[in-house]
C-alpha cells in the first residue's frame, strides 16, 4: 500500500469574485473605442439607454446591448465576437492589476488555499475575453450575445443586471460553470458539499450593480470590499456613496482600487484570506 502518512493536505478552495468595469479597470470597456466609433459621446449613449429603458419599461442592460447592435447596423457595421474582443484588448487597468493574480495566488498557496478568480459583470464578456488578464479567471459570467451562422451578433444571450448577479454567485458556490442549467442551480445541495462556500468568497466591486452581491456575500459569512478609483477618492458624491455602503452594512471594507503590493486593498484581501485559513484550522503564514 502507498505511504500516505506524510502526504501534503489538499489545498482548501477559496475564491475572489470581481466586478470588472470600475473595479479592475477604469470606466467601461464599451467606452474605450466601441462607443466612440459609433460617432456618439459615451455620456450621450448612456443617457439614451436610460431614456429608452424608462420609456419602454425595460432592463437597462438589455437596452444597451440592443443599442450596440442597432447603432452598429445603422452604420453598416457588423458586431462579431472578434470585433468585440479587439475593442476590449486595451483596458486602462488600475495600478498593479496585471501582476496581482500571480502575487495573490502565491500568498494564498502559502496559507494552504487554492485560489480561484471569477468575474461577475454587467459588461460584455467578449470584450473581457480580449483583455490580457482573461486567462487568470476560472470563469467569466458577464453579458454576452448570440451569433447567427454568419458570426453576427443578433440578440443578447445573457444580460447580467443588479439582482441576477447573485445567481452567478450561487453557480460559483455550487460549482456550476454554465448559465443554461436552471435545474442544477435550483437543486438542493448540503452546505458542506458545495465546492466554494460563501464564507470562503471575497467579492470586490465598485458600483450600484454590485450592492446585492456584496450584501449577500457578507450575510453568508464572506468578505465584501468596495473599491473606488483613486483619482475619484476626493469626489464628494462618490465618497458619500461609500459612506452609505458602510452605514447600511453592505460591505466589510472600502479601499482605493490600487492592486500594488502593500496597498490598502492588498492588505485587506490578504487578511481576508488568512481569516479563511484560520477558520479552517490551517496554520497562518505571514
Amino acid at each position: 500500500m502507498p505511504d500516505t502518512a506524510h502526504r501534503a493536505p489538499k489545498p482548501l478552495r477559496a475564491a475572489i469574485v470581481y466586478d470588472f468595469d470600475g473595479t479592475l479597470a477604469r470606466g467601461n470597456l464599451q467606452e474605450l473605442s466601441f462607443i466612440p466609433e459609433l460617432g456618439i459621446d459615451h455620456d450621450v449613449f448612456w443617457k439614451d439607454v436610460r431614456r429608452l429603458a424608462r420609456t419602454s419599461d425595460a432592463d437597462e442592460i438589455l437596452v444597451y446591448m440592443q443599442q450596440m447592435i442597432e447603432r452598429s447596423r445603422a452604420l453598416g457595421r457588423i458586431v462579431t465576437r472578434d470585433m468585440l474582443r479587439r475593442h476590449g484588448c486595451e483596458p486602462s487597468y488600475f495600478d498593479g492589476v496585471e501582476s496581482w493574480f500571480a502575487r495573490i495566488d502565491s500568498f494564498a498557496a502559502d496559507q494552504g488555499l487554492e485560489l480561484d478568480h471569477y468575474v461577475v459583470s454587467s459588461g460584455i464578456e467578449e470584450m473581457i475575453e480580449g483583455c490580457s488578464i482573461y486567462p487568470h479567471f476560472s470563469r467569466v459570467f458577464a453579458s454576452r450575445f448570440i451569433y447567427n451562422e454568419k458570426g453576427e451578433a443578433v440578440w443578447p444571450a445573457v444580460a447580467v443586471n443588479y439582482t441576477n448577479k447573485t445567481q452567478f454567485l450561487f453557480r460559483i458556490n455550487k460549482g456550476i460553470q454554465n448559465v443554461w442549467d436552471t435545474q442544477a442551480i435550483n437543486r438542493w445541495m448540503r452546505a458542506e458539499e458545495r465546492p466554494l462556500p460563501f464564507d470562503r468568497m471575497i467579492f470586490i466591486g465598485d458600483g450600484d450593480t454590485d450592492i446585492p452581491s456584496m450584501k449577500m456575500v457578507t450575510e453568508q459569512g464572506g468578505t465584501a470590499v468596495a473599491v473606488l478609483d483613486p483619482d475619484r477618492w476626493n469626489d464628494p458624491l462618490k465618497v458619500s456613496h461609500i459612506h452609505m455602503l458602510i452605514a447600511e452594512d453592505r460591505v466589510n471594507y472600502v479601499a482605493p482600487a490600487d492592486y500594488l503590493p502593500s496597498s490598502q486593498l492588498d492588505v485587506i484581501v490578504k487578511g481576508a484570506l488568512q481569516r479563511i485559513a484560520l477558520r479552517a484550522g490551517l496554520p497562518i503564514v505571514s
